[in-house]
């Protein structure tokens, strides 16, 4: 059963009269071919208009659909012989960070992606994306291990940020986010990060500081939350809708701003509504951020993507 979202209710009570006209036997004087193809018609045109013209608001809300493709969707889709590598060899492995070795489109490649789950035993099981230091201690160290053999890294972002618990903070969250993101303006491989969901706080950037960032059309991408940007704020939760537009947290805005390289376009009404087409997107995204990158030596894709990140810094003087 498809979830709709509030917005969505005029489309959901559409697309639901042609699905009860569907086990419908057709009655005298009804062409119920006929009806559910005007009825068809009538939804995409709304379903067209209503994305079109989507809030900052609403697409935080598509970017969190729970039938949104996650990491796992992305790995099993794109890559090959994926095998998973665990453990961060200090303490131990987090399922909220996915990581391992494949190969993508013939190539060999390091693979990590933040894993928010999709149903409640396994988004408990990978703690709904939001990893603690262990997980961010691993992606360090296959980050490294790519750099070692000369793998280029792909990376599929979708947290909320980095787990808050007093636990993760008693072993070091703040050291190893900031670890992993040396790790990755470091790397002397080729990285592309996709943000496919949440791109939440350092949580996010801890595995997309890359060479080149994507982004998909509907994923949202922020230092914070609009609910916690609201608390703080306005010291309330409710003005979340105000705070998701202040932040400028969509791809538009964040490929005007010079902080994602590409926007990749989602299917009419989402990436849950077709994956498969969502995935393909992707990877001929990635596969063309590769191409461009993979020629590129060592000394030069570090020196690129530090400058790359400098800018972003730099406040235009005069």
């Amino acid at each position: 059963m498809r979830h709709f979202l509030d917005f969505e209710k005029p489309i959901a009570e559409l697309e639901g009269k042609i699905e009860e006209l569907r086990r419908m036997p057709e009655p005298d004087g009804l062409n119920i071919p006929e009806e559910i193809a005007r009825l068809t018609t009538v939804a995409d045109r709304q379903l067209r208009a209503t994305y079109a013209k989507l809030t900052a608001w609403q697409k935080t809300q598509v970017a969190r659909h729970p039938d949104r493709p996650k990491a796992s969707h992305y790995i099993a889709g794109l890559i090959d012989d994926f095998t998973p590598l665990a453990g961060d060899r200090a303490f131990a492995d987090d399922a909220a960070v996915l990581g391992g070795l494949g190969r993508f489109r013939g190539r060999s490649v390091v693979v990590l992606g933040t894993e928010k789950g999709s149903d409640t035993e396994s988004r408990i099981a990978h703690n709904f994306g939001m990893a603690r230091p262990e997980g961010y201690r691993k992606a360090r160290r296959l980050i490294e291990l790519a750099g070692r053999f000369g793998l280029p890294i792909v990376t599929f972002v979708d947290t909320s940020g980095a787990f808050p618990g007093i636990d993760a903070e008693a072993r070091g969250q703040a050291e190893a986010v900031a670890r992993s993101i040396e790790a990755c303006l470091e790397a002397p491989v080729p990285l592309v990060a996709a943000i496919i969901g949440e791109g939440g706080s350092g949580g996010a950037v801890a595995l997309a500081a890359g060479d080149r960032v994507l982004m998909l059309e509907h994923a949202i991408y922020s230092v914070i939350s609009p609910e916690g940007c609201a608390s703080i704020l306005w010291r309330d939760p409710a003005q979340a809708a105000a705070a998701a537009e202040a932040l400028r947290l969509t791809a538009d805005d964040l490929r005007r701003l010079g902080l994602v390289d590409d926007v990749v376009p989602e299917p009419l009404g989402g990436a849950h509504r077709d994956p498969a087409a969502a995935l393909d997107a992707m990877g001929e995204a990635v596969d063309i951020a590769l191409r461009l990158l993979v020629p590129l030596d060592s000394a030069t894709l570090i020196a690129r993507r530090r400058a790359k990140y400098l800018d972003m810094g730099r406040e235009t003087i005069g």
